[in-house]
């Protein structure tokens, strides 16, 4: 079973996105933020 984790926007630290997790390595995606309103790098939350 794989964990599911959160992606968090670096600018405003809203939880936008959820993705299932298949590897060790930290996630950066660069994702449109709708609290933002524009494309921003959003982090995996821990």
């Amino acid at each position: 079973m794989k964990n599911k984790i959160n992606l968090v926007c670096d600018e405003c630290l809203q939880s936008n996105y959820s993705k299932n997790k298949s590897n060790t390595n930290r996630i950066i995606i660069k994702k449109f933020c709708s609290n933002c309103n524009k494309h921003t790098k959003h982090k995996e939350n821990k």
